[in-house]
């Protein structure tokens, strides 16, 4: 099966999402795959080039280096805004382009604007077009005024959509608050490779090198450090409080927007030796790190959109592990996960600290963290890529009866 994929955010950078997951597994299992994408973070790279100039990868893999994906990334101007309306022009050219040359059994989109044109070329060309709702994509459009028109252009593309595919509850009832139906919605889950995320993998290499001892209790956030990912505030926290909990270590594993204020914070504070911010790491060693937590975070803010209906995949990674996550209680988690599954939630940044040494004091620790074990053990990449395998194979394969 021959798959183009459409998406507004950057397939080479971003840290691994459900869609790198799934389209590398597909890949080795012999499906070929080009993806469309946009550099979403362009303003940050200090060129001065008013114009990106088009780009090809190949031999692109995300999680398993055997895949070989071909990432396509059209020009646009290097302007605010005008981004948005070069890109739909460039977008629209590469898409025509890829339908007619690559001729694709199957378009999936994830994106907005371009999710709104390769549907209509879709529908034109008589292919199957599968939305992909990880998220409330038109919340994370970084001009606030374009979000109401981000929501109107996906409503269009739901109409257009052959299937919807979303990774929790929550979404898929959303996609059919947005026009979908119960029928045309799909809820397929996010997964783990049980032999990578093993609890009883061997951290005494990690220990040494960031000089963590046996009695230190490591609290662990990993990916894209959002100014609302709180934790910022849990910093400032440890910092204030560094007396009371003198062996309580932060592993923060990533780079973002708050990166640069955390660094600062932990010179404020003398965090030295108790705020460790290892960079980004590849994806390969997040098992790794992973076992050096004791504790894994997600307190995020509680009131911010982008957050409130998302699961995010390191949530299950987070339990194969055997750890017991904090998160802040957002509603998207709360329904997916319920109580008494591995995750204690707060209402913010600020609580995580008391949390974890109530959790310690009481005993409780090793039933929680069991419980969210427990929980996602169904959730195998072999079992979630076959049903997505097969859920895209029988739409191509019905399509056209």
């Amino acid at each position: 099966m021959k798959i183009l994929l459409v998406q507004e955010s950057d397939w080479l950078e971003r840290n691994p999402h459900q869609q790198h997951h799934l389209m590398d597994r597909m890949a080795m299992k012999g499906h070929e795959i080009k993806v469309i994408d946009y550099p979403i973070d362009w303003a940050k790279d200090g060129s001065k080039n008013l114009l990106y100039h088009s780009k090809i990868y190949n031999n692109v893999s995300k999680v398993d280096e055997r895949a070989n994906i071909q990432v396509i990334r059209p020009g646009f101007v290097r302007i605010p805004v005008l981004s948005y309306v070069s890109l739909a022009f460039s977008h629209r050219k590469e898409i025509k382009k890829q339908i007619e040359d690559f001729q694709p059994d199957l378009i999936l989109c994830l994106g907005i604007m371009n999710a709104a044109i390769a549907s209509e070329y879709a529908k034109k060309n008589n292919i199957p077009f599968v939305y992909y709702l990880i998220d409330l994509i038109y919340n994370l459009i970084p001009e606030r005024i374009l979000q109401p028109f981000g929501k109107i252009a996906i409503q269009k593309v739901i109409a257009n959509s052959d299937l919807i595919i979303t990774i929790n509850q929550k979404l898929k009832e959303l996609a059919i608050e947005l026009g979908s139906t119960e029928e045309n919605t799909l809820v397929i889950d996010a997964g783990i490779n049980f032999d990578e995320f093993d609890p009883d993998l061997d951290d005494t290499s990690l220990r040494h090198e960031y000089g963590i001892s046996g009695n230190d209790i490591v609290l662990f956030f990993m990916g894209w450090i959002y100014t609302f990912s709180g934790m910022r505030e849990l910093a400032i926290e440890l910092g204030k409080n560094k007396e009371l909990y003198p062996n309580t270590k932060i592993v923060i594993v990533g780079d973002g927007d708050d990166y640069e204020p955390i660094v600062k914070i932990r010179e404020q504070y003398d965090l030295k030796d108790q705020l460790i911010l290892t960079g980004k790491q590849p994806y390969t060693r997040i098992p790794e790190f992973l076992s050096l937590a004791d504790f894994c975070l997600l307190p995020a803010y509680k009131d911010e959109k982008i957050m409130r209906d998302i699961v995010p995949i390191k949530l299950y990674e987070y339990l194969a592990m055997q750890k017991v996550v904090i998160a802040t209680d957002l509603p998207g988690i709360a329904k997916e996960f319920g109580q008494n599954n591995g995750i204690v939630y707060v209402d913010e940044a600020k609580e995580v600290l008391t949390t974890v040494h109530n959790i310690l004091d009481n005993n409780e620790y090793e039933k929680i963290a069991i419980a969210g074990r427990k929980y996602v053990e169904s959730n195998d990449w072999t079992k979630i890529t076959d049903d997505f395998e097969n859920t895209l194979s029988d739409l191509v394969e019905n399509y056209h009866k």
